[in-house]
């Protein structure tokens, strides 16, 4: 006995976490709404209440209008479980039905077919399919964040390393494109392009020849 019970309740849990899922990707709510509407709509023209010796008849002269709108919500009500992509029209067709109930079927079933009908329909119209949810944790990756690591690391390897000449006696607080300030106080020698320079120990120009 012991060891069928977590059987049967393992069974039990996958059939139930299986529906829910199923339930979790139709309009379900509004198929049973649906579905439910149509039951009292057919069923009261047709019904006979007895209290004690006396018999009430409820069937009107529409009991076959009543009869069809009964079972064209239970139709739409299955459809919007196994045709979801009806949800729109199959909506739209239960509060029609619902509203023409009122007048043909008993006030829809005293009221109660017509108030299941218009929630389903409405519930119908307004579903719309999930989109499923990523694997994340709190808005961050399932990973922790590690996969913008390699991301990183690539970036950097792919930056152009600077030479040590290029950088030998610059200044590195500098901004790039600024004059170098450094040697404005030393004096201002021209260049001579004369050839001859108090430097080299000439100072007569060059002789021809």
């Amino acid at each position: 006995m012991s060891a069928e019970t977590p059987a049967a309740a393992s069974l039990f849990v996958r059939l139930r976490l299986q529906f829910r899922a199923w339930r979790g990707t139709r309009p379900f709510w509004a198929g049973l709404f649906v579905l439910l509407a149509g039951v009292p709509i057919m069923y009261f023209p047709y019904a006979h209440l007895t209290i004690g010796q006396l018999t009430i008849r409820m069937s009107t002269t529409a009991g076959a209008g009543s009869l069809i709108i009964g079972v064209l919500l239970v139709v739409l009500g299955i459809s919007l479980w196994f045709q979801k992509h009806v949800r729109t029209f199959a909506g739209t067709a239960a509060i029609l039905l619902g509203l023409v109930s009122l007048p043909v079927s008993n006030f829809g079933g005293f009221i109660i077919g017509f108030l299941l009908a218009l929630v389903g329909g409405a519930l119908a119209i307004a579903w719309a399919p999930g989109e499923p949810e990523p694997d994340t944790k709190y808005g961050e990756p399932a990973g922790g964040g590690t996969e913008a690591a390699p991301v990183a690391e690539t970036a950097e390897a792919t930056e152009a390393p600077v030479s040590a000449e290029a950088t030998d006696g610059a200044d590195p607080t500098a901004e790039p494109g600024a004059l170098d300030m450094s040697k404005s106080n030393e004096p201002y020698e021209p260049n001579d392009l004369s050839g001859t320079s108090p430097v080299n120990g000439a100072n007569g120009r060059r002789s021809a020849g």
